[in-house]
């Protein structure tokens, strides 16, 4: 199988899974560092993850997005809310159009790499809260990425209709060690366990049947 996709990858556990699950497709993953609070314990699960399957790992600085745009997940630990993703509060984490960016730097990446796909991990439990993360973006940006490049590059995006639970539980089954993904806002040594994306975590998780110590 040839390996013609570049992820984009997190460190969070939607992407790692996906990593893991079309490891035999995926040439190189690209971490973005964008001045949000837990960029840094991401990257070092993307890496860690990278390194375990020989996959090439890359990371880019897009650090003006953390001093320009205005979100509580660029503003330090103490603006992020608690809460469950359900919740209008929540709203204070969107990033404007940060995939929109991402897909765009990493459409131009792959073509530079000659590869023909670019892949992402959005999944149904990001709908209703991230716009850049909905059925009808991807699409929109998939057919832009496919006019905009000379090679017609895909954009992938397999885990649009899933819920998180069913992506760890894939996960499991693929023997994926979440211990090495972060997913807190708060960008602490452990997870919170209170902002909306650990609420969403030890959900997922439970559902998959996972425990993890000291998360």
């Amino acid at each position: 199988m040839a390996k013609d996709t570049l992820l984009v990858l997190s460190g969070g556990m939607d992407s790692t899974t996906m990593l893991w699950d079309y490891a035999d497709t995926i040439a190189a993953a690209v971490t973005f560092q964008y001045g949000s609070n837990h960029n840094r314990r991401e990257a070092e699960c993307a890496r860690w993850n990278c390194e375990r399957l020989g996959i090439r790992w890359i990371e880019i600085d897009l650090e003006f997005m953390g001093r320009y745009f205005k979100s509580s997940l660029l503003s330090g630990a103490d603006e992020i809310p608690e809460g469950h993703y359900a919740d209008d509060n929540m709203r204070s984490t969107v990033v404007p159009f940060r995939n929109g960016i991402m897909l765009a730097v990493a459409a131009g990446l792959a073509e530079s790499m000659e590869l023909k796909k670019v892949m992402i991990a959005n999944h149904s439990g990001d709908h209703a809260i991230y716009p850049d993360c909905r059925p009808e973006f991807v699409r929109s940006m998939g057919a832009a990425i496919s006019d905009g490049t000379y090679e017609h590059l895909e954009l992938l995006a397999p885990y649009t209709d899933m819920t998180k639970g069913e992506i760890a539980l894939r996960g499991k089954n693929l023997g994926v060690d979440y211990s090495h993904t972060y997913s807190c806002y708060k960008g602490g040594e452990h997870h919170c366990g209170k902002c909306g994306t650990c609420v969403e975590r030890r959900e997922a998780l439970e559902f998959a049947g996972i425990v993890l110590d000291n998360d």
